[in-house]
């Protein structure tokens, strides 16, 4: 869950590595460090804390035109300045920064201690860094070849850029179960995380698989099976980013900017494949195995954090529309049951990154077993893209800002088109299915409407800036809002909060409430909301305080509740998209209003590339 970014070619390297460590800031905030190759030998920087800090420690003489860098999410060893990254190998020599984690670390730390070595930190990364500087110390190999024969006695998951004192022109990347991606200019060559720090430069990309390494020098690249050590062949690509995309445009963080694109993205994702006139749904990405969907006899959904939530959603959605049945898994808990999965039954993972380690691991337990495997992403190129069967992009655009958002509710509408599809090559010609295609046609303007209501939000969230604790409760389809709602309260503001069914309030968590819990409640026009008005007079008996989510304001409604936010009325499977706006824009103004790190809560980072 680190950021990585490497330089090499004819612009200081200084400049260029530290504008790429702020476009990653999202992967990692704890502490960050540069080394460049400089005058003949190796020099590093590092220093916990932000890129910020870093920054006030940089000599104003270093300089180089080939360098690394990287910003780090502790896995291994607590945030300080020994910890961070890069680390050297003991003769100076060997730079190296990594993202993901090396698990057998302590067998080789034990290897290189009985060989005299010492080791200064308490990180795995360190281990290896002295490992390939054992390799290449004590043989007659090259430093490509010394990385490489580290990698293969290696077990766990990767992402590395090494430096070499006696290369100067020369950068070694390699990848396994985490992201690098090299990017092609003009007489320079770049390697990141991901493409966000490239794109300033170029849009020719090419990403690494698992289990390759790359030799990169200032005009060109060589990829090599790691384990095979043989050439293999890589085919560029364009990147769709731009550099507008990965900035705030005027906004004062990232998450509130990615709150308010929702009133595109979410048309976005229905772009070209939702034909309104006919309402007919089209999607290029699944054309080839709709008949085999539809012939499982069992359909897992499985995802981590907010995708689980669009995942509970899409479960419901499946069985509503289609009739097969679903179930929902923890991507962190998929691999380590045994499920019924064959190649009868479908295996649908949910990732934002397409690199999550857990969905990972999920999809590669699916594929073993024959199961069919479809992937809903936003990142193109990713992991979880390339190692499903086949699959549908949400085209939400680069999220930035830790707790997702609008990537949630294009999750949302590409489940609901999934579902569509399905109910539509079944043979499906419902009412509830004509009513969906009528309401997904004006569902942009109502989003609009949700948005407008920011300023109000902002009055509600100064009310309650100072709570605790937070319970939101929703029934049905509302009941992962709920949930999801939750989640972005206690990520960005660090209030705890939970997530809950209204009915089961009751059987426990109603002891909690008294005057001075807040309770969101998701008090929607549908065959429960009499059910729900009961649960809100049982938190009102109790002199919890009431904030409604409500698509129709009535007056026993406004009677039992202390705050209402209004959502415009639309289909009961559509409901989700509105209604969790209004929560993310509540979680959103009370951590501002907190003074929290919104775009960057601690201990969390937006790409968890590690189980």
């Amino acid at each position: 869950m680190c950021g990585i970014v490497g330089y090499n070619g004819y612009r200081p390297s200084v400049e260029v590595l530290i504008q790429g460590l702020h476009r990653l800031e999202y992967r990692g905030y704890d502490s960050a460090g540069i080394t460049i190759h400089q005058d003949g030998e190796l020099r590093t920087i590092k220093k916990c804390g932000k890129i910020r800090d870093l920054e006030k420690t940089l000599p104003t003489d270093m300089a180089g035109s080939m360098g690394m860098g990287h910003t780090r999410w502790a896995t291994h060893g607590v945030p300080n300045d020994i910890n961070a990254h890069p680390h050297l190998d003991s003769s100076g020599k060997i730079a190296l920064v990594h993202n993901g984690i090396i698990e057998n670390h302590h067998a080789l730390r034990q290897l290189l201690e009985g060989e005299g070595h010492t080791l200064g930190s308490e990180t795995d990364t360190e281990v290896l860094a002295e490992y390939i500087g054992y390799i290449y110390g004590r043989n007659s190999v090259s430093f490509p070849d010394a990385v490489r024969m580290a990698l293969t006695k290696v077990v766990g998951a990767y992402g590395i850029v090494a430096m070499c004192e006696d290369e100067p022109e020369l950068l070694v990347a390699a990848r396994l179960g985490s992201p690098l991606v090299l990017g092609v200019g003009e007489q320079e060559m770049f390697v990141a995380s991901d493409a966000t720090p490239i794109v300033e430069y170029t849009r020719n990309v090419v990403y690494l698989s698992d289990g390759e390494m790359a030799m990169v020098n200032r005009i060109s690249y060589e990829v090599l099976s790691i384990t095979h050590n043989i050439p293999v062949h890589k085919s560029e690509q364009q990147v769709d980013l731009t550099l507008e995309q990965i900035e705030k445009g005027g906004y004062p963080h990232f998450m509130l900017k990615e709150i308010m694109e929702q009133e595109t993205t979410i048309p976005d994702a229905m772009r070209g494949r939702m034909d309104f006139p006919t309402g007919k749904v089209n999607l290029g990405g699944i054309r080839d195995w709709q008949n085999r969907l539809l012939d499982s006899d069992w359909i897992y959904i499985t995802a981590c954090g907010t995708s689980w939530h669009a995942a509970l959603i899409g479960g419901f959605l499946i069985e509503a529309l289609v009739g097969i049945p679903t179930k929902v898994e923890y991507a962190s808990e998929f691999r380590y049951r045994k499920l019924i999965i064959n190649p009868k039954t479908t295996v649908m993972a949910i990732s934002q990154s397409g690199e999550t380690a857990d969905t990972l691991a999920a999809v590669h337990k699916a594929n073993e077993a024959g199961t069919l495997t479809m992937g809903i992403v936003n990142a193109v190129g990713s992991s979880v893209a390339r190692e499903t069967n086949c699959g549908v992009f949400i085209h939400a655009g680069p999220e930035i800002g830790v707790a997702s958002t609008k990537a949630f509710t294009s999750q949302l509408t590409v489940l609901m088109l999934v579902s569509l599809l399905l109910a539509q090559q079944a043979g499906e010609s419902s009412q509830e299915v004509a009513s969906v295609l009528k309401e997904l046609a004006v569902i942009e303007d109502k989003v609009k409407q949700v948005l407008a209501q920011s300023d109000a939000i902002l009055d509600l969230a100064r009310e309650y800036q100072d709570s605790n604790n937070f319970l939101y409760l929703g029934r049905g389809f509302q009941f992962p809002i709920a949930l999801e709602g939750a989640l972005k309260l206690k990520e960005i503001s660090y209030i705890h909060a939970e997530g809950y069914p209204a009915a089961e309030m009751k059987h426990g968590p109603i002891a909690l409430i008294d005057e001075n819990m807040p309770v969101v409640v998701m008090a929607l026009k549908d065959r429960t909301y009499e059910k729900v008005l009961s649960n809100i007079q049982e938190i009102k008996a109790r002199k919890g305080r009431v904030i409604a989510v409500a698509n129709d304001v009535e007056p026993e409604l406004e009677k039992l509740t202390d705050h209402i936010i209004q959502v415009p009325t639309t289909h009961r499977l559509l409901l989700p998209l509105l209604t969790v706006i209004p929560l993310q824009l509540l979680a959103y103004h009370i951590a501002v209003l907190r003074d929290c790190h919104v775009d960057q809560p601690r201990n969390l980072a937006k790409s968890v590339t590690v189980e």
